[in-house]
C-alpha cells in the first residue's frame, strides 16, 4: 500500500512540473512599433527600427470625442487597437470607446436614460474585432434560410422577410 501511494504521489509530482512550466514568454523588445508601411506578411504587424519610434506613436486623441449615435443600433464604437497606436503592437491588447444613445443598445447592455452614455472597454486581443448580429444573422450573404431563421427566433416567415429586408 506505501508503495502505491508513493509512486501516485510522484506521478502526482510529475504532472504538476508541467504546470509550473506553462508561462508566456518574455519579449524580446520591450516595445515593438507597427510599421505600417511594411508589406510583409506577419502574424501581426511587423515592427519598426525602435529608434524612429515617436510619441506619437503611443498616443490616440480620439477617446474624448463622441461617437455618432444616430444608427439603428443607437450606438458608435470606436476602436482603440494597433491601427490607431502603433504602439500596441504585440502587447495583445486593445481598448474601446462605445457610445450609447439614449435608449440604445449594445451587446448585453442598453441605456435606459435620457441622456448619452459612454463606456470605455479594455479588450485582451491586439485586433479583437466587432460583430453586429443582426447584421450577421438577417444581412448575411448568402443569406441564411428563412426556415431555419424561423424556427432559430420561433417567428413566422413573413417577420423573418421583414426583418432581413432592413439589411
Amino acid at each position: 500500500m506505501a508503495k502505491h501511494n508513493i509512486l501516485l504521489l510522484c506521478l502526482l509530482a510529475f504532472s504538476c512540473r508541467y504546470l509550473a512550466l506553462a508561462f508566456e514568454p518574455s519579449p524580446l523588445q520591450d516595445f515593438c512599433v507597427a510599421d505600417k508601411s511594411s508589406s510583409a506578411l506577419v502574424n501581426g504587424m511587423v515592427c519598426k527600427d525602435p529608434k524612429l519610434a515617436q510619441a506619437e506613436d503611443f498616443f490616440f486623441a480620439g477617446l474624448h470625442v463622441p461617437g455618432n449615435t444616430s444608427n439603428n443600433q443607437g450606438s458608435k464604437v470606436t476602436p482603440v487597437n494597433v491601427a490607431q497606436i502603433p504602439g500596441l503592437n504585440t502587447f495583445g491588447i486593445s481598448m474601446a470607446r462605445v457610445d450609447y444613445a439614449p435608449w440604445g443598445l449594445v451587446h448585453y447592455q442598453r441605456n435606459i436614460g435620457y441622456g448619452n452614455a459612454v463606456g470605455i472597454a479594455a479588450l485582451s486581443s491586439q485586433n479583437p474585432g466587432v460583430i453586429t448580429i443582426a447584421n450577421a444573422v438577417f444581412g448575411s450573404n448568402p443569406a441564411i434560410g428563412a426556415e431555419v431563421l424561423t424556427k432559430a427566433f420561433q417567428v413566422d416567415k413573413n417577420t423573418v422577410d421583414h426583418i432581413q429586408a432592413q439589411f
